[in-house]
C-alpha cells in the first residue's frame, strides 16, 4: 500500500494536481510513512523528473512552477515533523534572484532541493537589490548566500551584491554562490564568489561542501 502511495503522490507533483497532493501527503502520513522517506523517494525525485521534462523542452515555465507549488503543499506539512527529535540543521542560505530579474524557476527548484538535504533556506523571491540582500544577512546571519539570474544584463548585479558587504566589512562571513543560464565558473570567480552551480543539484552538493 504504502509503494503504491509514493508513486500516486510522486505522479501528482510531476502532474502538476495541485489539489491531490496535500491529501495524499497526509495519507502517506498516516500509512506510516517517516516524513523524510516520503521527501527522500517521492518529492525530491518528482521534482528531478520535472526538471529533465523542462529541460528536454516538454514542460514549460508555468507547468514548473506548478509542480513546485505541488510540492511546496507537502513540504508544508512535512518540515514541522522533519523537525522534530534529533533533527540538526545543515545550515541556513539566504536565497534570491537579483535585482531587475524576475525568473524565479531555478531559484525554486534549488530551494526545494536545499530544503530536502537539511538546509534551512530563506527565500527572499525575485528582483532583489543589493541593499536586501545585505540588510536580510544581518537580520538572519546565514552561512551561505544564494543568488540567481537568467539574464545576462542582471548577472552583473551579483558582483554588486558581494562588492557591497565587501565594503560593509562581512564579505567573509558569508559563502556566496551563483546560478543562473547566462553564468560559468569563470564568471564566478571574477566576481569574487565562492562557487558556480550548473544546475540544481549541483547547487546542492556545492552548498554541502561549502559546509564541511
Amino acid at each position: 500500500m504504502t509503494d503504491s502511495l509514493i508513486r500516486s503522490l510522486k505522479d501528482a507533483v510531476v502532474e502538476m494536481k495541485i489539489d491531490e497532493t496535500e491529501e495524499l501527503c497526509r495519507k502517506c502520513l498516516n500509512a506510516g510513512m517517516k516524513p523524510i522517506k516520503i521527501l527522500n523517494e517521492c518529492l525530491i525525485p518528482a521534482l528531478d523528473i520535472v526538471g529533465g521534462l523542462f529541460r528536454d523542452g516538454d514542460y514549460f515555465l508555468p507547468d514548473v512552477l506548478m509542480s513546485v507549488k505541488a510540492y511546496n503543499n507537502c513540504y508544508s506539512i512535512l518540515e514541522p515533523l522533519l523537525k522534530e527529535g534529533d533533527y540538526k540543521s545543515r545550515g541556513t542560505v539566504l536565497l534570491g534572484t537579483v535585482a531587475g530579474d524576475i525568473h524565479e524557476i531555478g531559484k525554486d527548484i534549488l530551494l526545494a532541493l536545499l530544503q530536502g538535504n537539511g538546509f534551512d533556506v530563506i527565500d527572499l523571491g525575485v528582483d532583489v537589490a543589493p541593499d536586501t540582500f545585505l540588510e536580510k544577512a544581518r537580520e538572519t546571519n546565514p552561512d551561505i548566500i544564494g543568488m540567481s539570474a537568467l539574464l545576462s544584463t542582471t548577472m552583473v548585479c551579483m558582483k554588486e551584491v558581494i562588492d557591497l558587504f565587501t565594503e560593509a566589512g562581512i564579505r567573509d562571513k558569508h559563502k556566496f554562490i551563483v546560478g543562473g543560464s547566462p553564468l560559468s565558473q569563470r564568471f564566478a570567480d571574477e566576481i569574487g564568489a565562492d562557487g558556480y552551480g550548473e544546475d540544481a543539484q549541483s547547487g546542492v552538493e556545492l552548498a554541502k561542501s561549502l559546509m564541511i
